[in-house]
């Protein structure tokens, strides 16, 4: 170790020193609470981004990001259609952030079997649904078959429905619609499907777009909406306002946050409640490393006084404890991060923890761990203890008299 200054030197003798009986045991408490606070901040920030990339995994199976409807104050599922006509087309497949665009048509109806009589929503899709996304939502059978020659005559309901029902797959569905004249269809139950999402879980049933417009007497220009796939999620509302002003004035364009903004005012609560939590416990960690410096000063007070008498400069000595300081806190993070992360990644393969769809949107706590922000985090912990001791150390060994020092038992 000759090759490193005396002060890194005697930085590591202190650390290595197995006669302190006093400031060992509160180093490794220290170590243990750094550790304990890392441990909470990273499931913490883990949680929030799995949570997110959940939702938006969710948002996109559900075939929007931003949906293009009539302008008028009809909220139900009976709404003005809208006909696509070369220029709205042309205005969404020549924007730059548009990814995907498909058309829809709604209708109320009834579902009812032979002891049952639930309430739906169909919901029709053509060829440009986008079903690769949405398989990851069934939990049986198959997605619908559709392309632009024959409609298809199958349906898929959530398993909500089905198990309310008692409906499973290959069943015939018949389905009624109270209109002038009242109209009946009946469908083969091909797929069942669950997004953990109950504002679509508990109404949507998917068909073929063409049985949707013939229930409502439209041609095959006319639909309820459009839905839109933004290529970057997080440009979702920059391209829902920059559509928004381009299209017809009669039209709309809202973004899911809009559509469903329970779901994403849930989430940035969330977050409100993680910042003031990293904060928190930053702050303890931040306590916690003044607390054991004080100590670990308080036990080489003599040799403070010693080192000073021979004529070791204050920068020298303030040098020495706060590397004793970072050391410390250095273990702390590192065990922490491996506790950390080795559970996420537990929780990631396995879903140990369970959690109640119906409440939180999907049935296990989902954790995704972000490189950029596990660093981030570590060198912000890391930088505030070390910055809050700067100070400290410097007032402490400015004032240390050696005469007094050496006497100080």
């Amino acid at each position: 170790m000759s090759q490193f200054p005396f002060h890194w030197q005697l930085a590591y003798r202190i650390l290595r020193d197995k006669g302190d009986r006093f400031s060992k045991p509160i180093i490794r408490l220290s170590v243990f609470g750094v550790s304990l606070g890392m441990v909470i901040m990273l499931i913490a920030i883990g949680i929030t981004s799995g949570y997110k990339q959940v939702i938006e995994d969710k948002v996109v199976a559900m075939g929007q990001h931003i949906r293009i409807s009539h302008y008028d104050r009809n909220y139900s599922y009976e709404q003005t259609p809208i006909t696509l006509n070369d220029t709205l087309l042309g205005i969404l497949n020549s924007h730059p952030d548009v990814a995907a665009i498909q058309p829809y048509a709604t209708k109320v109806g009834i579902i009812k079997t032979a002891s049952q009589v639930e309430g739906i929503v169909l919901k029709g899709v053509d060829a440009t649904f986008n079903g690769s996304d949405f398989v990851r939502n069934m939990v049986e059978g198959d997605t619908l078959q559709l392309n632009d020659t024959v409609a298809d005559n199958h349906i898929i309901i959530s398993k909500r429905l089905a198990d309310k029902l008692q409906l499973k797959v290959g069943d015939k569905v018949r389905t009624y619609f109270v209109q002038d004249p009242p109209r009946q269809r009946s469908f083969t139950l091909s797929g069942i499907y669950e997004t953990g999402l109950p504002e679509y879980d508990t109404k949507f049933a998917l068909v073929d777009l063409r049985h949707v417009q013939k229930l409502n007497d439209w041609d095959s220009s006319q639909v309820s909406g459009i839905e839109v796939l933004a290529s970057d999620y997080n440009k979702m509302d920059e391209v829902g306002e920059q559509l928004h002003h381009q299209i017809d004035i009669n039209l709309k364009a809202e973004t899911v946050k809009q559509i469903y903004p329970e779901i994403f005012d849930w989430i940035a609560l969330f977050d409100t409640n993680v910042s003031v939590l990293l904060i928190i416990t930053t702050c303890v960690c931040m306590i916690t490393m003044m607390s054991v410096f004080f100590i670990i000063v308080l036990g080489q007070t003599r040799l403070i006084g010693i080192l000073k008498t021979l004529g070791m400069k204050t920068k020298h000595v303030v040098q020495t404890f706060l590397i004793v300081a970072g050391r410390t806190l250095f273990r702390g993070l590192l065990v922490g991060n491996a506790i950390g992360l080795g559970f996420g990644w537990l929780q990631q393969t396995t879903h140990l923890i369970k959690l109640n769809p119906d409440t939180y949107y999907v049935n296990y706590v989902p954790i995704k761990f972000q490189l950029w922000e596990v660093i981030l985090l570590n060198l912000g912990v890391f930088a505030a203890c070390m910055l809050v001791l700067v100070v400290p150390a410097w007032i402490i060994a400015k004032k240390i008299s050696p005469v007094k020092a050496v006497q100080f038992e």
